[in-house]
């Protein structure tokens, strides 16, 4: 008996780092191009606009799907759809390493994603067919989020090791012998698990989804970088808009919804997916314009740039791993809020950074955001898988994995676009610079010290002087912005975590593990003795 259960319980482990180590790939391919950018720029000259498409396709896209692949996970099995989509994420791979152009690559990234919006549910709600005990899921679920949110923090650093070395489209070829023990591993230790009775798929949901999400997040970054220019970007907006409120009105009508948007009522519920949202806004937007800035300003080759966010990556495998100890002697409620406001006072310091800031002023900053999001994110997809019945994990899952995709995918947009906007506005142009040169310099930072570079240098230094005064005063602009997001994104969420009549616990003194039943719907902060979040149980 004892050596089954030891080679049982040995197998569930092993089978968590093959989850883990699929997130951490999702994860670090999300922002394992940010380091690149200035590569790409020399090597494909995009446009500043298509520059934010190569680095935001891929989220948009993996963001639009993950409601209808969780919803599919539940309908053909988490594990096959797992490796379905591991395979093609390598051959995505693949085509994005050798894209020739800028439109190549901003379509092999659009593939990548909707590859990984095929294995990020699956993760998650695998997790519950692994660890039926509560408290071992706890832990496992622990794991998974230091995995998912180190491996955005971790993206800069192996992209600075490669590029040290090798050309842009090596940070691509990487996920392929990654994703071979992938393949082999979790085809022999994943177990099989499926909702079984999914019901039929329904295309007008996964259509009313996609053209929800990706025209919202498409109109708010265009808006949010040329204004009103394009007559026809207010008409995206409605259209996404409305496409979304059919999606939510046709959900209630469904005998078998594709998501159960009865979940939000829970105002729990509705905390926990809003704190995941804005870290992740807060993460990929620090990410995003941080490591152009380490480069491009402070000089740093890219791999001393991966080194220098570091803290980062070390504060998101920290945080996530003390998650649960956290949620357990604080309160669950009191955890998330304090994440939150400790990312935002994080992102909130790169306000006052300038060309010449002490290196410790960052590295605190790093640590801080990395911590809080480790935290945040953990604590929130234990709430979110928590909240949604054993057969239903997949689409439940796909929730936590949109708000972390929409995140990532916001953050790049409103941030990028946010110091882009602000960039090109207060960029003065010294005299001689020419036309060629001038519009090269106001697209992009990136292009700013190639137009430097092939000036006059009477011509060029003052050029990139203004250039990199302009593109950190966008970064002060736009971090203190981000800072505020999460401010108020912490009084909402200590608002809808509040004590309500008839909760048996409160939201600041830690859960009781004997009370309530293992495994019980997860919520965050105040809750009852059948309604408490696994990590703090």
């Amino acid at each position: 008996m004892t050596a089954t259960f030891t080679t049982r319980a040995r197998q569930r482990w092993a089978g968590l780092a093959v989850l883990v180590l699929s997130v951490t790939l999702v994860a670090v391919d999300a922002t394992v191009l940010s380091l690149a950018i200035p590569s790409i720029s020399e090597t494909l000259s995009p446009s500043g606009t298509q520059l934010l498409w190569i680095g935001d396709s891929y989220s948009f896209v993996l963001a639009g799907l993950l409601v209808s692949m969780g919803a599919l996970s539940d309908r053909i099995g988490r594990k096959k759809l797992l490796l379905l989509g591991s395979s093609a994420f390598g051959l995505a791979s693949l085509l994005a390493a050798y894209a020739p152009g800028p439109g190549w690559l901003i379509i092999a990234r659009a593939l990548l994603g909707v590859a990984g919006a095929t294995i990020m549910p699956s993760t998650l709600s695998l997790i519950r067919s692994l660890f039926p005990d509560a408290r071992e899921r706890a832990t496992a679920i622990g794991i998974w989020g230091a995995g998912a949110t180190a491996g955005a923090a971790l993206g800069p650093l192996v992209g600075g090791v490669l590029l040290e070395h090798f050309w842009w489209g090596s940070v691509f070829l990487l996920n392929l012998p990654v994703l071979v023990l992938l393949l082999i591993f979790g085809a022999w230790l994943l177990p099989e698990s499926r909702d079984p009775r999914p019901g039929s798929w329904d295309m007008p949901s996964v259509l009313l989804s996609m053209a929800g999400v990706i025209g919202i997040v498409y109109a708010i970054k265009e808006l949010a970088a040329d204004g009103l220019k394009h007559w026809y970007l207010p008409v995206v907006l409605v259209v996404g808009v409305m496409a979304l409120v059919a999606f939510v009105r046709r959900q209630l009508r469904l005998a078998t919804p594709m998501l159960d948007v009865r979940l939000f009522h829970n105002p729990r519920f509705t905390a926990a997916v809003l704190g995941s949202l804005t870290s992740l806004i807060g993460l990929s937007g620090v990410i995003f314009f941080m490591s152009q800035y380490l480069q491009l300003v402070r000089g740093y080759a890219p791999l001393a740039a991966g080194i220098a966010e570091m803290p980062a990556f070390a504060g998101a495998v920290v945080g996530g791993l003390l998650t649960a100890w956290t949620a357990r002697r604080a309160g669950a409620r009191a955890t998330l809020v304090g994440g939150l406001l400790v990312m935002g006072t994080g992102i909130g310091l790169l306000g006052w950074v300038h060309q010449d800031s002490a290196y410790l002023l960052l590295g605190v900053a790093f640590l801080a955001v990395g911590t809080a999001e480790g935290v945040v994110y953990t604590l929130a997809s234990d709430l979110v898988l928590g909240a949604a019945p054993a057969d239903r994990a997949g689409a439940a899952s796909a929730v936590s994995e949109t708000a972390y995709e929409l995140g990532t995918a916001l953050g790049i947009a409103l941030v990028g676009s946010v110091v882009t906007a602000i960039y090109a506005g207060s960029l003065n142009l010294p005299d001689g610079t020419g036309a060629a040169a001038a519009e090269r310099a106001k697209e992009s930072i990136g292009g700013a010290v190639e137009a430097a570079g092939s000036l006059p240098a009477e011509v060029g230094r003052p050029l990139l002087a203004h250039a990199e005064h302009a593109f950190v005063h966008g970064m002060n602009v736009a971090a203190v912005i981000a800072a505020g997001l999460l401010l108020v994104s912490a009084g909402a969420a200590w608002y809808l975590l509040r004590s309500r009549p008839g909760d048996a616990a409160t939201a600041d003194g830690p859960a009781d593990a004997t009370s309530g039943p293992a495994g019980a719907a997860g919520t965050t902060g105040p809750v009852g003795k059948t309604e408490r979040s696994e990590l703090a149980a």
